[in-house]
Order: structure tokens, then sequence, then C-alpha cells
């Protein structure tokens, strides 16, 4: 069981919450947990953006019944939350990494820089959003140090375009990225070295029981919840 200390809007229809409860299980940047929420058959599977001490941050946009009923929920409330689900990024393989996000895809890729700086590396963080008023987390990028830019699909704020035109000219050896399925198709299409996509996946279980989320890769099928949502640029059949 898990208690919020936070529920807070921080853009258009995203929200930033913060459970207090045991972290250990949480070892790789990238990994998600999944909410049980009164009513609901399914748990809401959503990514963390922050881990430290007892403290899992999660940001979530309000698309359906269930992160709607979430964005009510109230500070001291009581969650039952399955954490440290999924593989998570393997920060090992860059030295000079690009960090790509696209809505709410750029949550986990905040603790993946955290972790990239304290190995020693400096990423660039490229942030996609349809217009400046969705836009989140710049200002918490910037302050670990992170070269950031922002692209805005309108031109409202930052780059006018696509996450792909703010990538024009940048120096990477190595990239890692998290969004919607157009979005990746999009960087496939532009980058030059090995990188790790992040999936966003509807989900049953969470944790691999049900094969739910199964999808071809040149390997075999794997299943998002449990051998993802982190799967490498070479084994992905797009």
């Amino acid at each position: 069981m898990y208690k919020i200390v936070e529920n807070t809007k921080i853009a258009r229809d995203v929200y930033r919450m913060e459970l207090s409860g045991d972290t250990s299980k949480i070892t790789a940047p990238g990994q998600f947990i999944n909410i049980k929420l009164d009513g609901k058959f399914l748990r809401r599977p959503i990514s963390v953006c922050d881990c430290s001490g007892n403290a899992i941050t999660v940001i979530y946009k309000t698309v359906g019944e269930g992160t709607e009923q979430m964005s009510r929920l109230e500070i001291g409330t009581e969650l039952d939350v399955l954490t440290g689900l999924g593989n998570g990024y393997d920060i090992s393989k860059s030295t000079k990494p690009l960090l790509i996000g696209g809505g709410v895809g750029v949550p986990p890729l905040y603790l993946l820089a955290k972790k990239l700086i304290k190995s020693g590396q400096q990423p660039v963080v490229i942030l996609g959003f349809n217009t400046k008023d969705e836009v989140f987390l710049e200002e918490e990028f910037k302050a670990l140090g992170c070269h950031t830019v922002v692209a805005t699909a309108d031109g409202s704020y930052g780059v006018k375009g696509f996450v792909t035109d703010a990538m024009q000219g940048i120096d990477y050896d190595y990239f890692y990225t998290c969004g919607p399925m157009p979005m990746f198709r999009a960087v496939e299409n532009v980058v030059t070295t090995s990188g790790q996509y992040s999936f966003e996946e509807r989900m049953g279980c969470g944790f691999g029981a049900c094969m739910g989320c199964s999808c071809k890769t040149k390997y075999g099928y794997k299943r998002i919840c449990k051998d993802g949502p982190v799967l490498e640029r070479e084994e992905i059949v797009w």
C-alpha cells in the first residue's frame, strides 16, 4: 500500500502524483508501476518519473475514466500499487546520449537523465508536445544541467514542429526515447545510431502472465510489460 502525498495539475490535463512507500523494487529508469483503482477491473500502468528514499513520483495525463478518477484522489488516500515492473533502460551503452520524449512519454526520461548524469554522462534532452500549455518538466531537466530543447507541433513554444525537427544538428552516439508510435516511426527514419525505445501498450496484468501485450520482434514474441517496455532498436519489427 502506498499513500498519496501530492496530486497536482502541472499542465493541461497532466498531473504529478507522489506516493510514499517502499521503493526498493525500482532498480532502473524506465520501469513502471501498476495502480489499482476502486471499481476498475484493470490496473493503470504509469511510468516512474522519479524515485528516491521512500517517494515515487509519476506523471499522468487524463485520457479516460481511470486517469480522470486518479486526478480526483486526495492527499492521504492509500493505493494498492505493484512496483518495479518492466525492464527499464540500460544506461551502459552511451557516452553522448540523446533523450527524446513525446507527451506523457517524457516522465521516465527524467529519472533516466539523473542516472546518466550520475554515471558521468551529459544527456541532451528533446521534449515534444502539441502546444505550449501541454509543456512540462522543461525546467526540471534544465535544473539537472541538461541541454533541453522543446518542440511544439503548432509552434506556440520552442522549435516549431516535431522532435525530429529539434534533433537536427545535435551530436549524439546513442538515443533513448519514449512516446507514441507515430513519433517512434518518425524518429526511426532519422536516427543514425543504436538506441532504445520504451513502448506504450495496453496491459492486462502488467507482469507477463496474461500475454495480452505481446509484440513480434526479430527474436520472437516479447511481452511489453515483462520483457519490455524497453526494446533495443535492432530487435524491433516496424
